[in-house]
């Protein structure tokens, strides 16, 4: 059977709620592969809720739909403070990226509590702004960035995740909207390791099935290299 954008393959799925210091309850869930444990850890951090993002956004769907089983990952999503998807509303209201601090705090907690191991942070857009400012737990091993605009995180939170030393990875689509590979190289200079991957044709919002299966594989590569390539038919 060939995977498409609509496949879902076999998981262990249950609804979570996350709890944060300031008292809200954050509505999520948590995809684990069907008869084994994983072997690394997706926390996702979604697109702006004011122009749409949550926690289905399409990307971060299909890697829950696709990598516990491809991959032998969990994959952790969850909408952050006031937003709004199938699953339900976290409480609360949008923060603009300030309260939702403790919203990855309690993602990284509820990551520690389940105990899936080597939580990666996975931000895409506005995601990528609270995996940069607010994702240097000692609990999380790296982050990979999608689409990063670079508007909320600023050369500081660059300097502070260089300081941090965890691996991160940038993929930056060839037309995205706000930072295209050739700035986007230059503006993580200041992080000796990260690694900016440039993906051809590719738009801010992935869409099309080739992008979607790029950036999952890239994903991959990094957390659970020995899964990679994913294979395009099951």
């Amino acid at each position: 059977m060939e995977i498409r954008a609509s496949t879902v393959l076999p998981a262990r799925r249950e609804n979570i709620e996350l709890h944060t210091a300031d008292g809200l309850t954050l509505v999520g869930e948590l995809a684990r592969p069907l008869e084994k444990d994983p072997v690394a850890t997706l926390i996702c951090l979604h697109p702006l809720p004011t122009h749409g993002g949550m926690m289905d956004s399409h990307v971060l769907r299909k890697a829950s739909n696709r990598l516990p089983a491809l991959a032998d990952l969990a994959v952790l999503r969850f909408n952050t403070r006031g937003t709004t998807s199938e699953r339900g509303t976290s409480e609360g209201a949008f923060e603009n990226g300030e309260g939702e601090r403790l919203d990855v705090a309690a993602a990284v907690e509820c990551a520690d509590f389940h105990d899936l191991p080597r939580p990666w942070l996975l931000g895409w857009s506005f995601g990528t702004e609270l995996a940069l400012k607010w994702g240097r737990d000692p609990v999380v091993t790296g982050a990979i960035l999608l689409s990063p605009p670079l508007r909320r995180a600023t050369d500081e939170d660059l300097d502070a995740w260089a300081a941090f030393g965890r691996p991160l990875t940038a993929l930056v689509p060839e037309f995205d909207d706000y930072l295209r590979p050739e700035e986007a190289t230059a503006r993580f200079k200041r992080v000796p390791q990260a690694e900016v991957v440039g993906v051809e044709g590719a738009k801010h919002l992935w869409v099309g099935e080739p992008y979607v299966r790029i950036v999952l594989d890239e994903i991959v590569k990094r957390v659970n290299p020995a899964a990679h390539p994913l294979p395009t038919e099951v």
